[in-house]
């Protein structure tokens, strides 16, 4: 018998967790030691159920991820982001990030056509919602997302407050919230620099402060994963035909039906759209 394989992970409280094998959890905390001995059946859920999340292991996703590309804080901020999101979740989620579509010069209609259709067919989106009016090409692109179903986390690190609602709600427009599998993540962006900061190592504060962003941002990606999709099995082709055809100024033509219909196989391969027909 092989010997068990021992993993060590630090967990947001500070708490060693130990994992022998697949059947054992051992937790040690600054009060000592607890150890719980797991048979295959006696499965808790906190060692042993398996999530949609643990069942999708070995697949990729791709995530469209959004924001302001107007100076040089947010095109590196983005591009370090989506590296540290590869990273983290150890390649499960590979981001397409905008600049890199686009071109400085010969901004046509033909740039926004070509990032509709990555957010079309990417698995994913993360939006950028930061800054006192949020960026109008972002909340373009949520919409559209919104409207084809695709899992999104919205992102905020812009410890500034705006919108209409109190301090329980979210910091932008009314119009922009509560939208269906939509998950929000909020992090102060001066605290989270200043506990990142290591002194006279520009290096490691970027590493330390894109680190924790990315394993937060990873986290809410796995929940909004799990949310169940809302578009029924035999609305997706009106649906889809509709996606294609309301942005007008030659969008459809980045397509063809083969295309499309490989797309909705793809999603619902992944689990991210359903198979299940609606009710008569």
């Amino acid at each position: 018998m092989n010997d068990p394989v021992i993993q060590i992970k630090l967990d947001a409280r500070s708490n060693f967790k130990v994992w022998v094998s697949s059947y054992e959890c051992l937790r040690l905390t600054a009060k000592g030691v607890q150890m719980t001995t797991h048979t295959k059946n006696a499965k808790p859920a906190s060692c042993m159920t398996k999530s949609k999340n643990q069942r999708s292991r070995g697949k990729t996703y791709s995530v469209y991820l959004a924001g302001d590309l107007w100076t040089h804080k947010d095109l590196v901020g983005n591009a370090l982001l989506g590296h540290y999101i590869k990273k983290v979740s150890r390649g499960r989620y590979l981001c397409v990030l905008p600049q890199d579509l686009e071109t400085p010069n010969n901004r046509t209609v033909d740039i926004r056509n070509v990032d509709l259709k990555h957010v079309m067919t990417c698995d994913m989106a993360i939006f950028n919602f930061d800054g006192s009016n949020l960026d109008s090409g972002t909340v373009v692109e949520f919409i559209y997302a919104k409207m084809l179903d695709i899992p999104s986390v919205i992102l905020r690190t812009d410890f500034r407050s705006s919108g209409e609602g109190g301090q329980d709600q979210d910091p932008w427009n009314l119009m922009a919230t509560h939208w269906p599998r939509s998950k929000v993540l909020k992090l102060h962006g001066m605290a989270e620099y200043q506990g990142a900061k290591t002194p006279g190592a520009l290096s490691s504060t970027i590493n330390n402060l894109y680190m924790k962003m990315a394993r937060q941002v990873v986290e809410s990606l796995d929940a909004v994963r799990e949310e169940k999709p809302l578009v029924t099995a035999d609305r997706l082709n009106a649906l889809y035909d509709w996606a294609l055809d309301f942005p007008g100024a030659g969008y459809r033509d980045l397509f063809n039906q083969e295309e499309v219909q490989q797309l909705i196989a793809d999603k619902r391969a992944k689990g991210l759209l359903t198979a299940v027909q609606s009710k008569a």
